[in-house]
Protein backbone atom coordinates (compact mmCIF):
# COMPACT_ATOMS: atom_id res chain seq x y z
CA UNK A 1 0.00 0.00 0.00
CA UNK A 2 2.41 2.58 0.68
CA UNK A 3 3.76 2.19 -2.84
CA UNK A 4 0.94 2.74 -3.83
CA UNK A 5 0.98 6.28 -2.22
CA UNK A 6 4.44 7.62 -3.52
CA UNK A 7 4.38 10.23 -6.02
CA UNK A 8 6.03 9.06 -9.82
CA UNK A 9 9.02 10.23 -10.48
CA UNK A 10 9.12 12.98 -13.22
CA UNK A 11 11.76 14.29 -15.44
CA UNK A 12 11.76 15.96 -18.51
CA UNK A 13 13.21 18.77 -20.74
CA UNK A 14 11.78 21.71 -20.56
CA UNK A 15 14.34 23.76 -22.71
CA UNK A 16 17.61 24.13 -24.74
CA UNK A 17 19.16 27.48 -24.69
CA UNK A 18 22.81 29.23 -25.29
CA UNK A 19 23.59 30.95 -22.14
CA UNK A 20 27.24 32.28 -23.36
CA UNK A 21 28.79 32.48 -26.46
CA UNK A 22 32.32 34.37 -27.80
CA UNK A 23 34.22 33.23 -30.84
CA UNK A 24 37.53 34.76 -32.25
CA UNK A 25 39.77 35.21 -34.54
CA UNK A 26 42.34 37.13 -33.52
CA UNK A 27 44.81 36.62 -36.42
CA UNK A 28 42.54 36.69 -39.64
CA UNK A 29 42.65 36.87 -42.22
CA UNK A 30 46.70 35.94 -42.31
CA UNK A 31 45.45 33.01 -40.77
CA UNK A 32 43.55 31.90 -43.58
CA UNK A 33 46.73 32.43 -46.16
CA UNK A 34 48.97 29.50 -44.47
CA UNK A 35 48.33 25.26 -44.79
CA UNK A 36 45.50 24.21 -42.38
CA UNK A 37 47.45 21.51 -39.90
CA UNK A 38 45.80 22.92 -36.45
CA UNK A 39 46.37 22.02 -32.87
CA UNK A 40 42.92 22.22 -31.31
CA UNK A 41 42.71 22.37 -27.29
CA UNK A 42 39.11 21.83 -25.93
CA UNK A 43 38.60 22.59 -21.98
CA UNK A 44 34.96 20.91 -20.90
CA UNK A 45 32.89 21.92 -17.89
CA UNK A 46 29.81 20.45 -16.60
CA UNK A 47 27.59 21.95 -13.62
CA UNK A 48 24.55 21.72 -12.70
CA UNK A 49 22.13 23.91 -10.02
CA UNK A 50 19.08 23.45 -8.04
CA UNK A 51 16.79 26.86 -9.29
CA UNK A 52 13.20 25.97 -7.32
CA UNK A 53 11.88 22.31 -6.01
CA UNK A 54 11.39 20.84 -9.45
CA UNK A 55 13.89 23.06 -11.81
CA UNK A 56 17.33 22.97 -12.54
CA UNK A 57 19.71 24.14 -14.91
CA UNK A 58 22.68 22.58 -16.39
CA UNK A 59 25.44 23.94 -18.13
CA UNK A 60 28.31 22.36 -20.64
CA UNK A 61 31.06 24.72 -21.34
CA UNK A 62 33.43 24.50 -23.39
CA UNK A 63 36.27 26.49 -24.88
CA UNK A 64 38.05 25.17 -27.97
CA UNK A 65 41.30 26.65 -29.30
CA UNK A 66 42.85 26.32 -32.31
CA UNK A 67 46.07 27.14 -33.36
CA UNK A 68 48.22 26.95 -36.46
CA UNK A 69 51.88 27.55 -37.17
CA UNK A 70 51.91 28.65 -33.46
CA UNK A 71 49.21 31.25 -33.69
CA UNK A 72 45.60 30.92 -32.83
CA UNK A 73 43.64 30.91 -35.27
CA UNK A 74 40.63 31.11 -33.27
CA UNK A 75 38.99 30.83 -29.78
CA UNK A 76 35.17 29.54 -29.13
CA UNK A 77 33.94 29.33 -25.96
CA UNK A 78 30.27 28.20 -25.53
CA UNK A 79 28.12 27.36 -22.69
CA UNK A 80 24.80 25.17 -23.38
CA UNK A 81 22.46 24.93 -21.16
CA UNK A 82 19.35 23.48 -20.51
CA UNK A 83 16.46 23.54 -18.17
CA UNK A 84 14.92 20.34 -16.68
CA UNK A 85 12.20 19.10 -14.73
CA UNK A 86 12.77 16.65 -11.94
CA UNK A 87 10.76 15.72 -9.16
CA UNK A 88 10.28 12.93 -7.12
CA UNK A 89 13.77 11.33 -7.84
CA UNK A 90 15.99 9.71 -5.07
CA UNK A 91 19.10 11.88 -3.87
CA UNK A 92 21.68 9.46 -4.76
CA UNK A 93 20.22 9.48 -8.44
CA UNK A 94 20.61 13.10 -8.64
CA UNK A 95 24.27 13.53 -8.77
CA UNK A 96 24.46 11.16 -11.94
CA UNK A 97 21.45 12.55 -13.67
CA UNK A 98 22.58 16.39 -13.21
CA UNK A 99 26.16 15.20 -13.40
CA UNK A 100 25.77 12.94 -16.60
CA UNK A 101 22.89 12.28 -18.12
CA UNK A 102 21.78 16.09 -18.95
CA UNK A 103 24.78 16.80 -20.08
CA UNK A 104 24.63 13.68 -22.62
CA UNK A 105 21.74 15.35 -23.82
CA UNK A 106 23.04 18.71 -24.14
CA UNK A 107 26.18 18.03 -25.85
CA UNK A 108 24.91 17.42 -29.42
CA UNK A 109 23.70 20.68 -29.26
CA UNK A 110 26.88 22.20 -28.16
CA UNK A 111 28.84 20.52 -31.08
CA UNK A 112 26.85 21.99 -33.57
CA UNK A 113 27.04 25.41 -32.43
CA UNK A 114 30.25 25.08 -31.92
CA UNK A 115 30.64 23.90 -35.98
CA UNK A 116 28.26 26.19 -36.69
CA UNK A 117 30.68 29.35 -35.50
CA UNK A 118 33.96 27.59 -36.75
CA UNK A 119 32.45 28.04 -40.11
CA UNK A 120 30.96 31.13 -40.55
CA UNK A 121 34.43 32.29 -39.05
CA UNK A 122 35.80 30.87 -42.45
CA UNK A 123 37.00 27.78 -40.85
CA UNK A 124 37.12 24.27 -41.91
CA UNK A 125 34.10 22.60 -40.19
CA UNK A 126 35.17 21.25 -36.23
CA UNK A 127 33.30 18.36 -35.46
CA UNK A 128 34.18 17.80 -31.73
CA UNK A 129 33.98 13.70 -31.09
CA UNK A 130 31.70 12.45 -28.64
CA UNK A 131 32.31 12.63 -24.71
CA UNK A 132 31.98 10.28 -22.31
CA UNK A 133 30.11 12.30 -19.78
CA UNK A 134 29.45 8.96 -17.42
CA UNK A 135 33.21 8.00 -17.26
CA UNK A 136 34.03 11.86 -16.57
CA UNK A 137 31.51 12.02 -13.72
CA UNK A 138 32.37 8.65 -12.44
CA UNK A 139 36.31 10.75 -12.31
CA UNK A 140 34.96 13.73 -10.50
CA UNK A 141 33.09 11.55 -7.76
CA UNK A 142 36.19 9.51 -7.04
CA UNK A 143 38.35 12.87 -6.89
CA UNK A 144 36.05 14.35 -4.32
CA UNK A 145 36.14 11.55 -2.36
CA UNK A 146 40.00 11.02 -2.32
CA UNK A 147 39.90 14.88 -1.62
CA UNK A 148 37.19 14.48 1.50
CA UNK A 149 39.27 11.62 2.46
CA UNK A 150 42.89 13.35 2.76
CA UNK A 151 41.15 16.32 4.73
CA UNK A 152 39.94 14.40 7.43
CA UNK A 153 41.55 15.68 10.34
CA UNK A 154 43.43 13.12 12.17
CA UNK A 155 43.27 12.88 15.99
Amino acid sequence: MAEENKEQAQFALQRIYTKDVSFEAPNSPAAFTKPWKPEVKLDLNTNGRKIDEQHYEVAVKVTVTAKNDGETAFLVELVQCGLFVAANIPEQQMGPMLGAMCPNILFPYLRENVDNLVIKGGFPALMLAPINFDALYQQRVKEAQAQQAGEQPTH
